[in-house]
């Protein structure tokens, strides 16, 4: 009986311990960790000129740290307004491999960003400095070292909205964000609009039209610029506009619409004018008498506009898909489908009206809207 009561003596002595030991180990300690004493990549005062690729960065590297229990250290770059001291980074970015890594790949895309947050206007080159953090668990240490990077942003914008509207009291889509016009895109980054502006009010362009959006103004010199509060654009004048906003270049240009009307091209001319109804569709009627020629009768058409883009001009609106034949009933919606045309001709792109539009005063309806393909209508009454 005593020797079993000392073997169970010994083993409660020998599980305390075990215990103890593990309960030891189990309890999580913040080591202490060394700030980063070199950086070595980009060297100091370098100049990186930002570029419009998604896959263009620059590598950041730094070297690695001490830990007191020999672990790994977590980094993060963090930049700054020159002459700031890191109290209230910027930004902060973790380093390659969820922070384990002692090198950052950093995209022009985010490098841009950084840059716009510290005030660098589109196109212009302004300096930032950067520095290291590492860390393990709650303790940190900010590296002593500190370097200078200037940065020459696009004359555009790197994260360009997938959407884009127009909004405003100067516009006629109103104050209501719901109710916000939409652009059609017209190329990567590019995007137009053709609404009516109402003079002495403002308006804006949002990358979407419900929440928070970002929003978007052009200044006097047309340049376009990312909206920090409220600012906003006012146009000179009423009227109906061709607005192009290019997200590329940072720029905006305004063409006013001042007429929009049936060219029939046998006679050379244009017939009559549409009127605009707003929302991006002008609509008209009037007589259309086909032409007589020794092979038939002629039945050509497009639309003629003259427009001011600083000066008066003519421009025409044409057939997007190239055609010499009559709609049917079974003619595709595309038969419609419409293009700007920059220069003017009598007979290309043309379109050509059914034989029940001869004698008879047909609605016609333009409809330039962006969200569905630029197209028209013609109805015989």
């Amino acid at each position: 009986m005593k020797k079993l009561t000392t073997i169970l003596y010994v083993f409660m002595t020998l599980l305390v311990f075990v215990v103890s030991c593990k309960s030891d180990d189990m309890n999580y300690k913040d080591a202490t960790v060394t700030a980063v004493n070199t950086l070595y990549e980009p060297i100091d005062n370098r100049t990186i000129k930002i570029l419009s690729s998604n896959t263009a960065s620059v590598y950041f590297e730094w070297e690695r740290v001490r830990v007191e229990d020999s672990g790994a250290a977590l980094y993060e770059v963090v930049f700054d307004k020159k002459g700031n001291n890191f109290e209230e980074p910027l930004y902060r970015m973790v380093s390659d491999n969820n922070g384990n890594s002692n090198g950052a790949t950093i995209t022009h895309r985010i490098l841009n960003r950084i840059a716009s947050m510290a005030g660098v206007a589109p196109g212009e080159t302004g300096e930032l400095i950067w520095t290291v953090v590492a860390s393990r668990g709650i303790n940190t240490a900010v590296s002593a070292v500190v370097r200078n990077v200037s940065i020459t942003t696009l004359d555009g914008f790197v994260d360009i909205p997938e959407e884009l509207f127009l909004t405003g009291e100067g516009s006629e889509a109103g104050n209501m964000l719901t109710g916000a016009m939409p652009f059609k895109s017209v190329a990567p980054g590019e995007y137009e609009i053709f609404a009516q502006l109402t003079t002495g009010s403002t308006y804006q362009f949002v990358d979407r039209n419900q929440g928070t959006p970002r929003a978007f103004y052009s200044d006097g010199n047309l340049k376009l610029i990312e909206s920090n509060t409220d600012e906003s654009s006012m146009t000179a004048k009423t009227g109906v506009f061709r607005i192009q906003v290019d997200f590329n270049t940072a720029t905006v240009a305004m063409t006013e619409i001042k007429t929009l009307g049936l060219w029939f091209s046998p006679d050379n001319k244009v017939l009559w004018n549409l009127n605009y109804e707003g929302k991006g569709i002008w609509s008209g009627s009037g007589i259309v008498n086909f032409k007589q020629e020794g092979w038939g009768r002629d039945e050509r058409y497009k639309f003629q506009l003259t427009v001011n883009d600083g000066q008066d001009r003519t421009v025409q609106l044409g057939t997007l898909n190239g055609t010499d034949s009559k709609p049917t009933s079974q003619s595709p919606p595309s038969y419609y489908f419409v293009k700007w045309i920059e220069s003017p001709t009598q007979w290309d792109d043309k379109w050509k009206f059914v034989d029940a539009v001869d004698g008879k005063s047909p609605t016609i309806k333009v409809i330039l809207q962006g969200d569905k393909e630029y197209t028209h209508s013609v109805t015989v009454n």
